[in-house]
């Protein structure tokens, strides 16, 4: 009968333990025996298991994502105060470490060195956060929709993109989003400063909302397979005019606003040419 120990990689290793064997098992492993067993238990789980530095890469991994959290709740904090530079510097934050901590996972094998931990899990509970939660909540405290249609704009944000997010083909296995991917935090930007009527904001929302339950697919850029290198160099750059409209902010130049909003074109001209002659999923209710 295996002896009772606690793995140092979390789990236990023993089955469940007869009351009335204990007497027997006690006297069956003795002196010399008994540390045999226990040394040889020991180099098993050793040589099964992965190198401690793999399961320290794979733990940083997880706190760099888990750190979404820390800069959704400074910008929610900001937000609050009137802060508005700063609740999208925190939102930019947030975008950035997600935007390489799937890269990091996937180098590091978190799924295989960390198995009883759900990565995936935590890193969509704060894609919606930050994606979602955390921009509903700016739209709604910067009045950028109607004042009697606020909570209704930042309750369209919230709710269309639960339904997509938890959708089982939000994600297509050929690295596709089904269903506009929830860029809010980005939308919210460009009405801030593009300084458009509420009114005017409040339908592109709800536009984008009603894209979010069409089947339509939009690229995935730091997973795509074709033109990967070209729209990661592109998005680089956009994300650099973005740091720089968080500069000028909240009144940045016009060259600067319009050349970032060219990397918008360029994601939809590109979503829908690579998604020519795909097969779309046909959604149903939940």
């Amino acid at each position: 009968m295996p002896l009772t120990e606690w793995s140092l990689y979390g789990s236990w290793a023993s089955p469940h333990r007869d009351p009335r064997r204990t007497a027997t098992w006690s006297s069956s492993y003795r002196g010399e025996t008994h540390v045999g067993r226990q040394a040889e238990y020991h180099r098993a789980v050793s040589a099964s298991a992965p190198p401690v530095s793999r399961y320290v890469s794979a733990w940083l991994v997880h706190a760099v994502t888990a750190s979404g959290a820390l800069w959704g709740l400074l910008a929610v904090i900001a937000a609050a105060d009137g802060d508005w530079r700063g609740a999208f510097i925190w939102m930019f934050v947030a975008c950035v470490v997600d935007a390489f901590d799937g890269v990091l996972a996937r180098a590091a094998r978190v799924a295989t060195v960390t198995p009883f931990f759900d990565g995936a899990l935590l890193d969509h509970t704060l894609d919606y956060l930050n994606y979602v939660f955390v921009p509903a909540f700016v739209m709604y405290r910067a009045d950028l929709f109607p004042a009697d249609a606020a909570l209704v704009g930042a309750a369209v944000v919230c709710l269309s993109s639960a339904y997509q997010c938890c959708h089982t083909s939000a994600k297509t296995d050929d690295h596709f989003f089904q269903g506009f991917p929830s860029y809010w935090n980005i939308l919210a930007l460009y009405l801030f400063v593009g300084k458009l009527a509420p009114v005017v904001n409040l339908m592109l929302v709800m536009g984008l909302a009603a894209l979010a339950l069409v089947p339509l697919t939009w690229i995935y850029p730091s997973r795509m397979t074709r033109w990967r290198g070209v729209t990661i160099a592109v998005t680089i750059v956009w994300g650099l005019m973005v740091l720089g409209i968080l500069v000028y902010f909240p009144d940045p130049p016009a060259w600067l606003l319009l050349g970032s909003l060219g990397y918008v074109g360029y994601y939809i001209v590109v979503s829908v040419y690579l998604s020519r002659g795909r097969g779309m999923v046909v959604r149903g209710g939940s």
